[in-house]
Parts: structure tokens; C-alpha cells; sequence
């Protein structure tokens, strides 16, 4: 990759990230498109085969989701009943 591609792409993302870090989604969003637009003309071949790959990425992504819900709601559960042993302890 030629130096002023891979400067336009590191302006492009960070100036992405302090955008979306101020709350400015649109041009965060625009930037992050610059940025990734580049580096898809630059590696077509990789990112053809992100794209081929991309379901199960979705899938793994979903299981691991899935799985941090459901540790979520053993704690909040857990939370509540330490909370109503805590109370039924101390009495009125």
C-alpha cells in the first residue's frame, strides 16, 4: 500500500472514532466508510472472503451474545435473592 493511502486511512479512522466519540454518528459513520473503502480497493481478495464468511461470523457472534444474556440474568437473579435474604435477615 502506497504511504499517502495508508495516512488517509489512518486520518480517516481515527478521525472516525473521535467523531463517534463526540456523539457525531453521521460523520463518524462517513469516515469509517472512507477508511474501509480503501482498504477494500486495496485487498479485494480478503474482503470477498470476509464477506463469504461473514453468516458465521454473524452466528458466533449471536451464540456468544446469547451467552453473556443468559450469565446476566443468573446474576441479576442471584442479586435479587441475596437482596431478599438481606431483608427477610434484618426483620421489620
Amino acid at each position: 500500500m502506497e504511504n499517502w493511502k495508508r495516512a488517509l486511512v489512518g486520518t480517516s479512522a481515527g478521525a472516525a472514532v473521535l467523531m463517534l466519540a463526540k456523539g457525531k454518528t453521521t460523520a463518524g459513520v462517513i469516515l469509517a466508510g472512507v477508511s474501509l473503502s480503501i482498504l477494500a480497493s486495496e485487498y479485494p481478495d480478503r474482503f470477498a472472503e470476509l464477506r463469504d464468511r461473514l453468516p458465521e461470523y454473524m452466528e458466533r457472534g449471536s451464540v456468544f451474545l446469547d451467552l453473556v444474556l443468559r450469565a446476566g440474568a443468573r446474576l441479576a437473579e442471584v442479586e435479587a435473592r441475596g437482596a431478599r435474604w438481606h431483608d427477610a435477615r434484618l426483620g421489620p
